[in-house]
């Protein structure tokens, strides 16, 4: 089915002339018409315009261009809320941004369309980004395509759904503590979050600057490394994107890990973690070694900081990034009789229970008294946690371990406990925090019900190739990425 394919075997079908970009396109549409009133990635999407990119696509086919020039020619990509794309409407599944459409592409919409993708469909998120498990979205609550009784994940739920469910050919989300990571995990599928200052944040709505970062959903890992081929790069409108050079992701892809060294970090293997989703990590670092590569265990020493690091740091960043939200200038607007009341208002209809929590804590943390106490301390055991990972990194190639401590809990499981919902994230929220690169994907299934498990494998800063090579050489050896669910 034209629907399944992954993006380097709808290139080959296109470049043959086997299939049109309209016939792969509409098999999406076709796709997200008959699975997506149980699934509930999508948001909204614009069946005619998606349809008009095709047949643009196909004609440029028809006139000899390639996908040697064009890699993501003809391919539909499906987007999260939280990225502008010109025309489209960006909600970032909140009610302040009322019926706002965006007036300008970021830059990675830019670079998918430099590169000949079909752009279609917003995807479900949790509001403003906030959230392990697209519940706190104001729209509707992405299922698990595994299970529609449990969650995708969060932040970027509906962009793991979709691709999990074969509604889009692959996606874009957006990882501040494993947003892109976790989903991925949950549903299935390869999520890919690049080192900070890879991928351009010009064009994607803030949540914690110095923590966000752009990266893609995909089926396989090939497809990852073409995604980021594509987004990567220097952007001179983001003062924090690097000029480092970009290497072809593809091009390792297929060679040896042989004698490359994996950490292991013995703080990762600890209580809490359930015995399958442990049994299936320790089946894959066996596969590792036997694949050539050299396991070892090392210690990361700060790792019990994390969580209480990046909630303070996280939660003041969004608290100052989120001001602008404030009924002058742009989307929901609650009247009141004085400014104050204005904003009162505004703010408080327009945003949901989790934003303005983490508001009202990120406003304590920076607030006088408590800054030195809280966000400035955080700040400096952030540094020590970052220099856990280069250190480690003077002994070893890249570092596995589980993604998430479980597999999909139920939806409203962990809705009355933010506490528990924050600790989803417990084994993706170091990689933000040291702005090095992660990518999770599928190393095995629980058995009742068959739920997907995920490795992480995480990588020195700009060395993507290395954790995209071993995360290839894995995924060729075994089969979990092909297998589907049964919708």
């Amino acid at each position: 089915m034209l629907h399944s394919l992954t993006i380097s075997q709808l290139a080959a079908k296109l470049a043959s002339r086997e299939v049109t970009s309209r016939e792969a396109t509409q098999a999406c549409l076709d796709r997200i018409a008959a699975v997506d009133g149980r699934i509930q990635a999508f948001t909204s999407y614009n069946a005619a315009d998606a349809l008009a990119q095709a047949d643009a696509a196909d004609a440029k086919i028809k006139a000899g261009a390639s996908h040697a020039q064009f890699p993501l020619l003809g391919v539909p990509i499906a987007i999260k809320d939280v990225l502008n794309v010109k025309g489209h409407p960006l909600n970032c599944s909140s009610k302040i941004l009322g019926d706002f459409i965006s007036p300008y592409d970021a830059t990675v919409i830019e670079k998918l369309k430099a590169s000949g993708a079909i752009i279609f469909g917003r995807l479900n998120m949790d509001e403003f980004a906030m959230g392990s498990s697209t519940e706190n979205s104001a729209f509707q609550t992405t299922k698990n395509p595994w299970d529609i009784s449990r969650i995708p994940g969060g932040s970027s739920g509906g962009s793991a759904a979709a691709v999990a469910a074969d509604e889009a050919f692959a996606t874009l989300g957006s990882d501040t503590g494993g947003s892109i990571r976790q989903p991925a995990a949950l549903c299935g599928c390869v999520g890919l979050k690049p080192t900070y200052g890879r991928v351009s944040r010009y064009g994607l709505v803030a949540f914690a600057s110095s923590l966000d970062q752009v990266g893609p959903f995909t089926k396989d890992v090939r497809d990852a490394a073409t995604m980021l081929n594509v987004i990567s790069g220097r952007d001179p409108r983001d003062s924090s994107s690097v000029s480092e050079p970009v290497p072809d992701y593809t091009a390792a892809l297929g060679s040896s890990i042989k004698g490359l060294k994996i950490g292991l970090p013995k703080e990762y293997m600890v209580g809490g973690l359930d015995p399958e989703v442990k049994a299936s990590v320790d089946a894959a670092v066996k596969k590792l070694t036997e694949l050539g590569a050299e396991v070892v265990e090392i210690s990361l020493p700060h790792t019990d900081y994390a969580v209480a690091v990046y909630y303070i740091i996280a939660t003041a960043e969004a608290s100052s990034n989120l001001a602008r939200f404030d009924g002058i200038r742009y989307g929901k607007r609650v009247d009141g009789d004085s400014p104050e009341k204005l904003y009162g208002n505004t703010r408080g209809q327009g945003f949901g229970p989790e934003v303005k929590r983490r508001i009202i804590l990120g406003t304590y943390v920076l607030s006088s008294g408590y800054y030195d106490a809280f966000y400035l301390r955080a700040q400096k055991v952030r540094t020590l946690i970052r220099n856990d990972f280069l250190k480690a990194f003077e002994t070893v190639d890249a570092i596995v371990t589980p993604t998430t401590p479980t597999a999909a809990f139920k939806i409203g499981e962990k809705a009355d406990d933010p506490l528990q919902m924050y600790l989803s994230d417990i084994f993706t929220i170091s990689c933000n925090l040291a702005g090095i690169p992660g990518l999770s994907l599928p190393c095995g299934f629980t058995k009742s019900p068959k739920l997907p498990i995920g490795l992480q494998l995480l990588g020195k800063p700009f060395a993507e190739e290395t954790i995209l090579k071993i995360a290839h050489a894995y995924e060729q050896a075994t089969d979990w990425h092909t297998q589907r669910p049964g919708l």
